[in-house]
């Protein structure tokens, strides 16, 4: 009776030291469709560093009595790890992580919503980083769980459900030929930690929808790539807090947190032009050397923004369930810029936008040219794959969209009306 209690006080603790995260967007639990927007104030600077470590701690301990690895078994080596602690299914999955075709929406059912830390810490063990950068496998799990529960689970898209197919994703591109034969260590390393973090803390809206109610972080970031510098900076907050790292030199940490802010900051969608100018540039001279550094790191970019946005790529009903996940998401915002009154954003208006239209236009103006380009410079059976996918999965949108309108010549006039700065050109297949 008394231990019961003491949990259930517990896991009331959690709960409210969670309500007081910094720098996200929050609900309040008695309206859902209440907003409020908190501002950093001085008075919480005191409290949160104590604050947050009580509730890492707890977290951390939730999952240690949940997980067999933990039951005080003592493991001698990383590669038993993945026998003790995951079930058959799961286990079976992880065997075809390299698959395009990876369900991750079923690998999450089979691993108790934990797929993040699951795949990602197979990931590691499979690319034998632990062992190459002697990692505390304590640590890295801590990190990773820690990772995993400051994605927003409430988001429909932007959760942890997303950074693990991304990570995933990313691991399909890090085997291809031309990458897998120069990749150090080092670049994987970066490569999988960028994936798994890139969206860390998203508040389920977008950086207009920041920008425009003043939050401290548009303020902070000078309306800068907000997102995505606040996934950096909270990636490397987590990254000193689990002490993963701190058997390595402070320089080599150092250069690591800049390097993985260079991979996140990639992913910020109103740079695609920019990224994707340079890619076709390089393509078109034919200059990409992968025994530069240089080259290396900014391929490795390409692949994680090719991973973000790798949705419409995959099979129908894969793409199907994410689509409609991501326009949950798009529509959420609306409702609350209608009930704000602060002006509905271009692809939130659940009474003038539809999925197919949303999707049409996206793989013409965002994905088709990116992974145009791709497969210019990886032109492997992967990359006609996700081609192939993605041209499907067009076709089939505009079936859906010739049902709903009596016409499939209809692109998203939203896209149409985006800054042409950030639209990049048609693909050009050689």
């Amino acid at each position: 009776m008394g231990i019961a209690l003491i949990w259930c006080l517990a896991l009331i603790l959690i709960k409210w030291i969670t309500s007081k995260r910094r720098g996200a967007i929050s609900y309040d639990s008695s309206d859902q469709t209440a907003l409020y927007i908190r501002m950093l104030a001085n008075s919480e600077i005191e409290v949160s560093v104590s604050a947050r470590n009580v509730r890492r701690l707890l977290s951390f301990q939730r999952y240690l009595r949940s997980s067999r690895f933990f039951r005080g078994i003592t493991v001698p080596n990383s590669s038993n790890i993945l026998d003790d602690d995951y079930n058959g299914q799961a286990k079976c999955m992880l065997e075809k992580v390299g698959n395009w075709n990876f369900d991750i929406f079923l690998f999450d059912r089979l691993t108790n919503g934990n797929s993040l830390v699951s795949l990602t810490f197979h990931l590691f063990n499979l690319h034998g980083l632990i062992e190459h950068f002697q990692l505390d496998t304590m640590k890295l799990r801590r990190f990773l769980v820690m990772v995993q529960e400051d994605y927003h689970s409430q988001n429909p898209y932007h959760n942890a459900v997303h950074a693990a197919d991304v990570t995933q994703a990313m691991h399909c591109y890090l085997k291809e030929p031309k990458l897998s034969k120069s990749l150090t260590p080092w670049d994987v390393l970066l490569s999988l930690i960028a994936a798994a973090t890139h969206d860390l803390d998203h508040p389920g809206v977008n950086q207009p929808f920041l920008i425009k109610t003043n939050h401290y972080l548009a303020t902070l970031y000078k309306n800068t790539s907000v997102l995505e510098n606040h996934h950096w900076r909270s990636a490397v907050g987590l990254l000193r807090e689990s002490g993963l790292f701190a058997h390595m030199s402070l320089e080599n940490r150092q250069l690591m947190e800049s390097q993985i802010g260079d991979l996140i900051l990639a992913t910020d969608i109103s740079q695609q032009n920019e990224y994707l100018s340079m890619f076709r540039s390089h393509l078109d001279r034919g200059d990409l050397c992968l025994e530069n550094a240089n080259h290396r790191h900014f391929i490795l970019q390409m692949a994680l923004k090719c991973a973000d946005i790798c949705n419409p790529c995959r099979t129908w009903e894969l793409s199907k369930q994410w689509s409609e996940k991501v326009t949950e998401e798009f529509f959420h915002q609306g409702d609350i810029e209608k009930k704000y009154h602060l002006g509905v954003s271009p692809l939130c208006d659940r009474q003038t936008e539809t999925i197919a239209n949303i999707q049409i236009g996206f793989m013409t103006y965002l994905v088709e040219p990116l992974f145009g380009e791709w497969a210019r410079f990886s032109n492997t059976r992967l990359s006609q794959t996700m081609l192939g996918h993605l041209g499907l999965n067009k076709a089939s949108w505009k079936g859906v969209q010739r049902e709903q309108s009596g016409s499939g010549d209809d692109v998203d006039p939203a896209f149409e009306e985006m800054d042409s700065d950030i639209l990049p050109q048609e693909p050009r297949l050689s």
